[in-house]
């Protein structure tokens, strides 16, 4: 709930309707690109759209052209983002990945966790292990029972969590740079 709430409260996400968030729901790809391009306070930047299956003037458009001008999504290659298609856990980790890399924050990965004792660690596509590593050590995400999930769908509340998480720790850095000067 205070995930959500924190998501909605600060204008990064929105109901499915005036009374109801759908937290089970699953976002898509467009969705969480939105999400960030938000948080961003939506840049006025525009660069080309690449993609052919990126309609212009969506409601998706400036912010997946954005994500894309920045190294934040590069897409799946052949001209296709897939603004409609669920956004997976390991999707999601690897675009927030790109997205503190962007911003310049530390995504070092502590080399003596051992990852190994995750179930289905060797699920993870190879472009997203990193990613996962690193929000899984800084409390992005959280396994369930040992499985990570990487390849299902992430849901709305998922999505929440993982927004507020990441936005608290930016804050506490932020306020630890401001202490220390």
């Amino acid at each position: 709930y205070e995930d959500i709430m924190y998501a909605y409260e600060n204008g990064l996400m929105i109901g499915v309707s005036d009374t109801e968030f759908a937290p089970k729901a699953t976002l898509s790809r467009a969705m969480i690109v939105t999400i960030l391009y938000r948080l961003e306070g939506e840049p006025a930047f525009m660069n080309d759209n690449i993609f052919t299956d990126v309609e212009a003037e969506s409601w998706y458009e400036k912010a997946v052209v954005w994500a894309n001008g920045k190294g934040i999504v590069n897409g799946y290659g052949d001209g296709k983002f897939g603004p409609n298609d669920p956004v997976t856990r390991e999707q999601m980790t690897a675009i927030m990945y790109r997205y503190a890399q962007y911003k310049e924050y530390g995504v070092s990965v502590n080399e003596d966790t051992n990852f190994l004792s995750f179930e289905d660690v060797f699920e993870i596509s190879e472009y997203a292990k990193a990613p996962m590593f690193w929000a899984l050590e800084n409390g992005f995400i959280d396994d369930i029972n040992g499985w990570l999930y990487p390849t299902d769908n992430a849901c709305r509340a998922t999505v929440a969590t993982f927004f507020h998480r990441f936005c608290e720790l930016l804050e506490t850095l932020s306020v630890a740079e401001t202490e220390a000067e």
